[in-house]
């Protein structure tokens, strides 16, 4: 299934000694990173929740989606739409639960599939002790039952999202507050290394935001050029290619062809 900026030719670049399956903890996007959507049950949702509890119309015409939260999203078309804030922050929560029970009543309706390598890039992370988690744009219950419904909810043990944090940055930090805690991090006072995964220029930024490394993944809306001007740790056109370059150089090294220090950088 094509991907918007999914390459014909598997790209990798990384940044020189960053071992990208050798981390603690992983934060994975949801939209354009683990998964994609043929309909638009979840964008809907804002409109319609919104007109549902407080009568106003909104759209979600000129609001940046990509890479944000839906709270923030929500802020945006009720400003683009000229309504004061006193109109509808006391109401905020009541349009968060509508938009909730919307998916839940409709998420038969979604057309989500799975972007190429996602679930062999989390059995092989898994495999390698690493805790998986969601830093997410998506309300929890909405993000919860997007990855539900293509299959890959036994991978994660808990995630970030945008419930309580407009801000991705604070999002992140949420998230990557609950992987310290769940791999112990401690210990010496030292925290253990914690890996942000997204598909937007937005991930970047809050992953380098709280000091984190990043893997960007171009099968979203930006493109494989776009993600590497920012100088993510990684950057590669799907996590496929990604998994495929380190098993072909793994088979290289036990070959005796390159050391196993050695990081292979593709332009």
């Amino acid at each position: 299934m094509p991907t918007g900026h999914e390459s014909a030719e598997p790209r990798v670049t990384m940044r020189d000694g960053f071992i990208w399956d050798a981390q603690d903890a992983y934060l994975f996007d949801i939209d354009g990173t683990l998964l994609r959507s043929r309909d638009r049950t979840h964008v809907n949702s804002f409109a319609a929740s919104v007109k549902q509890v407080t009568g106003f119309e909104v759209s979600l015409t000129g609001v940046a989606l990509h890479g944000g939260t839906d709270t923030a999203i929500l802020r945006e078309a009720f400003a683009l739409a000229g309504i004061p804030n006193e109109a509808w922050e006391p109401q905020i929560e009541a349009i968060l639960e509508a938009m909730r029970q919307t998916i839940a009543t409709r998420r038969g309706e979604m057309d989500l599939w799975t972007m190429p390598g996602v679930e062999e890039t989390l059995k092989h992370l898994a495999s390698r002790g690493a805790l998986l988690g969601l830093a997410t744009g998506n309300l929890e219950m909405i993000g919860w039952i997007k990855v539900e419904e293509v299959g890959l909810r036994e991978w994660f043990r808990f995630g970030g999202f945008s419930d309580r944090f407009e801000v991705r940055a604070a999002m992140v930090a949420d998230a990557a507050a609950k992987a310290r805690e769940l791999v112990d991090a401690t210990e010496e006072g030292s925290p253990k290394s914690i890996c942000v995964v997204g598909d937007t220029p937005r991930d970047i930024e809050a992953a380098r935001a709280n000091g984190l490394p990043v893997i960007a993944v171009a099968t979203g809306n930006y493109s494989f050029e776009e993600l590497t001007a920012l100088e993510p740790d990684v950057c590669t056109s799907s996590l496929a290619a990604l998994l495929s370059e380190t098993v072909a150089k793994d088979a290289r090294v036990q070959s005796g062809e390159v050391q196993a220090g050695e990081i292979e950088v593709r332009q």
